[in-house]
């Protein structure tokens, strides 16, 4: 079909930035802050700058009230969250934080209590991560919109990047997965008034959703380890994810992982029970954890895993595809799903 026929949601976010990236290339540029990596990292978490000895990190992110902001998100927690899903990218590269810079689009008729709020969870954010702001703009706007730009630094003979897997690699992810997804759950079922739900898993469940946080400190550590061979913050889902880190391959690998390895805490198989769930699927495809999913070399893992908390989950394969092994040991083929922009699936 020709492209002047097709709307962006004919190709989701995903292949927007892919087809953003391909047009570039028509249009070499030169320059010492650029090598062989900073070319290749245009289609990663975070682009990188050759900058002496280490290479200088930058990611950017843009966050919508009706898309990315529940109705329960407080605007401290909004300024808060533009700062970590931009520190998450960073993490995902191992790179420390540097600075902050933000642009505000911002409807005429916000209180400026609010605004305020909304800057207040920012400078609390950058605090937390051990950054400055160091910019920022503002413009008029008919909804609420922030715009994050983050700065980072990294050694060059550590820094992560979605390439790199080779087969027979430790799959891994630094935290347990659908925590997020359970506290979405929980804040649309409000009005059904959830009952018997564990006080504190809630309280951590709707601590993930509405102030989730950056995994930047077991990213630095992973990334000093010097055997993580891929990595990725999971935003979109794990099966995303792992499909990520496929396609970023310059060789055929696959991903097998095992159900019964996958991090899902009981909790969330109660909550899904009573609201006609698949706890699976809240794990797999919800997205926004904010965890950072590795590939590591297998010699390596068990010596990494005694000294940072990770969770295994299975192993690169050559097949690929993503497969899982369930818990009466059949293999499956999963087909890749999770959040995506410009596709009707948005989260709340």
């Amino acid at each position: 079909m020709p492209s002047k026929n097709r709307k962006i949601s004919d190709l989701g976010e995903k292949k927007l930035i892919k087809r953003l990236l391909e047009k570039s290339q028509k249009y070499p540029f030169k320059s010492i802050f650029f090598d062989t990596l900073s070319f290749k990292s245009r289609s990663d978490d975070a682009a990188i700058l050759n900058f002496g000895k280490n290479y200088l990190a930058a990611t950017t992110d843009l966050l919508i009230q009706s898309t990315h902001f529940p109705r329960q998100m407080t605007p401290r927690q909004m300024g808060k969250k533009i700062v970590t899903v931009n520190v998450s990218d960073l993490a995902a590269m191992g790179a420390e934080s540097l600075g902050f810079i933000v642009a505000l689009a911002l409807p005429p008729d916000l209180m400026l209590s609010e605004f305020d709020e909304i800057l207040e969870g920012i400078l609390e954010a950058c605090e937390n991560y051990q950054m400055a702001l160091i910019g920022g703009d503002t413009n008029e706007s008919t909804e609420l919109a922030l715009y994050g730009t983050c700065l980072g630094i990294v050694a060059k003979d550590k820094v992560m990047m979605k390439s790199g897997s080779q087969v027979g690699d430790v799959i891994a992810v630094t935290g347990p997965l659908g925590l997020a997804a359970a506290g979405f759950e929980i804040l649309s079922a409000e009005k059904l008034k959830l009952k018997n739900i564990n006080h504190n898993f809630k309280e951590l469940a709707l601590k993930h959703a509405l102030e989730p946080k950056a995994q930047l400190e077991k990213g630095i550590s992973c990334s000093k380890t010097g055997a993580v061979t891929s990595a990725t913050d999971i935003t979109d889902g794990l099966l995303s994810e792992l499909e990520e880190l496929i396609q970023a391959n310059q060789t055929n690998i696959g991903m097998i992982i095992y159900e019964d390895k996958i991090p899902i805490p009981d909790e969330i198989f109660e909550l899904a029970s009573k609201i006609g769930k698949d706890p699976l699927e809240m794990a797999l495809s919800y997205g926004e954890d904010f965890e950072i999913l590795l590939t590591i070399k297998k010699d390596k893992f068990h010596e990494i895993k005694d000294k940072i908390s990770l969770y295994e989950l299975g192993y690169v394969t050559s097949s690929g595809h993503i497969q899982m092994i369930d818990k009466e040991e059949k293999t499956d083929i999963l087909i890749p799903k999770g959040y995506e922009h410009f596709k009707k699936n948005d989260k709340f």
